[in-house]
C-alpha cells in the first residue's frame, strides 16, 4: 500500500449530507502520511462543529480497514479553516448535476453584502433569475433560494472562506 493507492481509497468515500461528492471532492483531506504500517489521515471539517465528520472519520477508518490497512489514526484539524476554494472543479459540477448550486466566487458573496445581487445559477433550469429565500437551507453550509423562472427551490452551497 502507497500514498497514491490511499487517496484512490479516499476517492471512495462520500459526504454523508451529499453523497456524491467525496471527501477529496469536498476538499476535506488535508494530508496523506503512510509510514511503519500505519496511515495516517489528516481531515478539516467544513466548518467547526460539523455534524458529518464523526461519519466521515468511521467511514475513513471502515474503507481503509476493508482494503487491508490495520493501523489507521485521522487527525481533524481546525485551522487554517476550511474553504470553498478547497473544493475541486469536478465536485462542484457534481453539486450543480445534483442540484446544488455551487459555491460562487468569494467576491461574488461579498458584492451581496453590500447590496448587490448574488448571481446564483439555477441548479434546474440553468437561470441566474433567482433569488435567496432564506439564508440557511438544509445545513448550516448552505442558504435556500428559489428560481423565478421555473419556481424550483433549490440550496446553494455558501462560500465560506
Amino acid at each position: 500500500m502507497n500514498v497514491t493507492q490511499i487517496y484512490k481509497l479516499l476517492a471512495s468515500v462520500t459526504d454523508p449530507e451529499i453523497p456524491v461528492l467525496s471527501i477529496l471532492d469536498m476538499g476535506v483531506v488535508r494530508g496523506v502520511e503512510f509510514s511503519e504500517g500505519i496511515v495516517k489521515i489528516t481531515i478539516t471539517p467544513t466548518y467547526s462543529g460539523c455534524p458529518a465528520m464523526n461519519e466521515i472519520e468511521k467511514n475513513i477508518i471502515e474503507t481503509l480497514r476493508l482494503a487491508g490497512v490495520s493501523f489507521v489514526k485521522v487527525n481533524t484539524i481546525l485551522s487554517p479553516a476550511w474553504t470553498t476554494d478547497w473544493m475541486t472543479e469536478e465536485g462542484k459540477q457534481k453539486l450543480m448535476e445534483y442540484g446544488i448550486a455551487p459555491p460562487l466566487s468569494p467576491s461574488a458573496d461579498k458584492k451581496a453584502l453590500m447590496g448587490e445581487v448574488r448571481q446564483v445559477t439555477c441548479p434546474n433550469c440553468k437561470s441566474k433569475h433567482t433569488q435567496m429565500l432564506t439564508l440557511f437551507g438544509s445545513t448550516a453550509c448552505k442558504a435556500l433560494f428559489k428560481c423565478m423562472d421555473c419556481l424550483e427551490p433549490f440550496d446553494y452551497f455558501k462560500c465560506l472562506r
